[in-house]
């Protein structure tokens, strides 16, 4: 018979910006390592979980690492995205995000090198409000351009973080190149 769970819940404000994906890498892994270890309470095992609420979208919504996620055991984590459909939070998958890049460069193809450049950017460690601010992107249809750069800025972290000893951020960015490419 498996031990009773119970779970201890903690929110966490992080804000992070470097330019340095090393920097990057070492500030989020020494986050995780502040956390409160799980323990036992009265024969039942408590299990500590972490939200870690790291961008705010103008339109409320905010961005937050969930953990653990029990994907690489130990330091993985998972990109989240309140009311990502108007309604439940979900994770904005690597599909989903080259699907909507793709979308916004079909609806305005002039804005093309605009918007590769803006997310070539923030693959650079650059802010994505810094990268906005500089870069006027408007689309019609799908995400925001401020989701979807704030976004990528915490998947090509976690890229970082879970394949670090290959090419971490590289292979999400040559995916979104790979897919846009011929658009």
């Amino acid at each position: 018979m498996s031990p009773e769970k119970m779970y201890d819940d903690f929110v966490i404000k992080l804000s992070l910006a470097s330019n340095s994906r090393a920097e990057l890498r070492k500030v989020i892994v020494n986050a995780f390592l502040d956390e409160k270890k799980g323990y036992w309470k009265d024969k039942t095992q408590v299990v500590t979980r972490y939200k870690y609420f790291v961008e705010k979208i103008k339109e409320g919504n905010r961005i937050y690492l969930l953990r653990p996620t029990f994907l690489n055991k130990g330091i993985d984590f998972q990109v989240w995205v309140e009311k990502f459909d108007g309604e439940k939070d979900k994770r904005p998958s690597h599909g989903t995000i080259v699907e909507d890049v793709k979308e916004k460069l079909k609806e305005s193809p002039t804005q093309k090198k605009a918007l590769m450049a803006a997310i070539e950017r923030v693959w650079n460690c650059e802010d994505p409000d810094k990268v906005l601010s500089e870069t006027p992107l408007k689309f019609k249809r799908g995400l925001s351009s401020e989701l979807i750069l704030k976004a990528l800025k915490w998947l090509f972290i976690e890229q970082d973080v879970t394949y670090w000893n290959y090419d971490g951020r590289m292979m999400l960015w040559r995916g979104i190149q790979k897919e846009c490419d011929d658009l």
